[in-house]
């Protein structure tokens, strides 16, 4: 996933607009959502979606992912564009000449020594730092390594936001850390809390934990992104009359009209009843509708329903 556009998972132009970002995201959300499609491979599809979605949706770290790529969210935050491209000259620079060294090519300034004209680079601190000690281990200090971890949520914690406590083992043992889950996210969303990741060596930063949110099947809701799906049950005659009925959300009910001649697969669309968005425009919730009979009539509706049968010509499975 490091390696691939953001953009080109969403299949949207890197000029796109914030709605298309979002319309885009919802369009493979309904297509390959775990709830909706059983395939594996959709399953990792989604998680990318979301993932893609998640940076691109926010201005500041769209921005940044414009500004640096892939590596992001191991830029510092006060660094610009043009310094990080010429630290990474360098280290491409040292890595060429490191390999000369170890073949017996010396460099300037001797075996082991790189040099960049024009370059302002401390190689100790380049390599030491930007990663992770792995490519010049005893340089000085380490930053921490990120972590990831899975956060399971209900539906109404999704909505509402939530506070947890993330119980996390690591060579520096087990500990625990308070987070506060802002109202709104999204199955497969990451949340960064900075400075929660491993630890640093000799007194270098932490890195940074990233929470993936999960959100546990519902027994009322079914979610598409911030989309909520909810089924309407009616009476034959609520669906054929019309009405208006109450519906379940995780906000509090909500009143839907029914319009008369209902069938049943009907959607009925709240605006802006589904998962909120601090970013742009809340999801939607979508009440299907879904006809009810008496499972056993009584005596009198058994007689209005005969009634009914012998005065209506209603074929439903007539075909225009």
């Amino acid at each position: 996933m490091a390696d691939r556009d953001f953009y080109q998972i969403l299949g949207v132009s890197r000029d796109a607009s914030q709605q298309d970002i979002q319309r885009a995201y919802r369009k493979l959300a309904r297509q390959y959502h775990p709830d909706v499609n059983s395939d594996p491979a959709a399953a990792e599809r989604f998680k990318d979606a979301s993932e893609a979605y998640d940076v691109l949706s926010d201005p500041k770290t769209r921005s940044r992912y414009d500004a640096f790529g892939p590596d992001f969210r191991q830029v510092p935050e006060d660094m610009d564009p043009q310094t990080w491209r010429r630290m990474q000259a360098g280290a491409r620079a040292g890595a060429r000449a490191g390999a000369g060294a170890s073949s017996g090519r010396a460099g300037p300034g001797g075996p082991g020594f790189s040099y960049t004209p024009g370059g302002d680079i401390d190689l100790d601190e380049l390599f030491g730092g930007l990663f992770g000690g792995r490519a010049g281990r005893g340089f000085g200090p380490v930053p921490g390594a990120d972590q990831t971890t899975d956060i399971r949520l209900t539906v109404e914690e999704a909505y509402h936001g939530t506070h947890r406590t993330i119980r996390l083992t690591g060579e520096d043992g087990t500990r625990t850390v308070d987070v506060t889950v802002p109202p709104g996210v999204t199955d497969g969303q990451r949340i960064r809390v900075a400075g929660q990741g491993g630890r640093g060596s000799d007194g270098a930063r932490s890195g940074d934990l990233y929470l993936v949110v999960r959100i546990a099947p519902h027994r009322l809701y079914r979610l598409e992104g911030r989309d909520l799906h909810v089924e309407l049950r009616l009476t034959p005659w609520e669906a054929a009359l019309g009405t208006a009925v109450a519906v379940p959300t995780p906000g509090g009910e909500a009143n839907v009209k029914v319009p008369a001649g209902t069938s049943c697969g009907r959607r009925l669309r709240l605006r802006g009843r589904g998962l909120p968005n601090t970013r742009g425009e809340p999801g939607d919730l979508f009440a299907e509708a879904k006809i009810m009979v008496p499972p056993r009539p009584t005596d009198a509706e058994r007689d209005l329903l005969e009634q009914l049968a012998a005065v209506s010509d209603f074929d439903p499975r007539r075909r225009e």
